[in-house]
């Protein structure tokens, strides 16, 4: 149903070193790069989703819309961990750390950062308990 999501950014070369190993980490390709955006994916399907950071089209300051964030839905709760921790090390902010949130589900386990934009992230697992050792 998505063909791709875009979140805006004022420094591209800031967003690149939050996002590049965080996608990596995804098993995500960087699929396009230019001076204005860069996204990720995978290379061998076109019909992937892909997740772009770039400067906003009208050229004004990008700001985070409150309310607005993507979710992205992993395996295990271990690669969530990791992806917190990356999220941490290069110029996010914790929104939620690495946790279950029963409210959600029973085996719902998800972490939420904001990027160097402020942009929301939340890194998701639906079913935790029984793929935490995978």
């Amino acid at each position: 149903m998505i063909a791709y999501t875009m979140v805006g950014t004022n420094d591209l070369e800031r967003s690149l070193a939050f996002y590049e190993p965080i996608m990596q980490a995804m098993g995500l390709d960087q699929c396009w790069k230019d001076r204005l955006s860069a996204s990720w994916g995978r290379k061998d399907d076109e019909t992937f989703p892909r997740f772009f950071t770039g400067y906003p089209f009208d050229e004004k300051a990008a700001q985070p819309g409150n309310g607005t964030m993507t979710a992205f839905r992993l395996d295990a709760a271990a690669i969530i961990d990791r992806l917190y921790e990356l999220s941490m090390r290069n110029g996010g902010s914790d929104e939620g750390k690495p946790g279950f949130r029963p409210q959600y589900g029973e085996g719902f386990y998800a972490a939420y950062v904001r990027d160097p934009d402020g942009n929301k992230l939340a890194f998701v697992c639906y079913d935790a308990r029984t793929t935490k050792d995978k």
